[in-house]
């Protein structure tokens, strides 16, 4: 791709647009991409066992 050229024909001297598309082209054919397919889900598992634990000292301390 040597064309750098955005999508309203303005130069891009740095070449920006083109590694980007680069990027995004390639991210979903990448062994990775495969792999972190369930780092969401340990996301809302940690954020709920965070929640619970706030909850829990919460609730501890207002009974003490």
């Amino acid at each position: 791709m040597a064309n750098t050229q955005g999508p309203q024909g303005n130069h891009d001297p740095a070449g920006s647009t083109q590694m980007f598309r680069a990027f995004v082209d390639d991210a979903p054919q990448s062994p990775q991409a495969a792999t972190t397919g369930g780092g969401p889900r340990v996301g809302l598992i940690v954020g709920i066992v965070v929640a619970v634990a706030v909850v829990a000292a919460v609730a501890w301390l207002a009974l003490k």
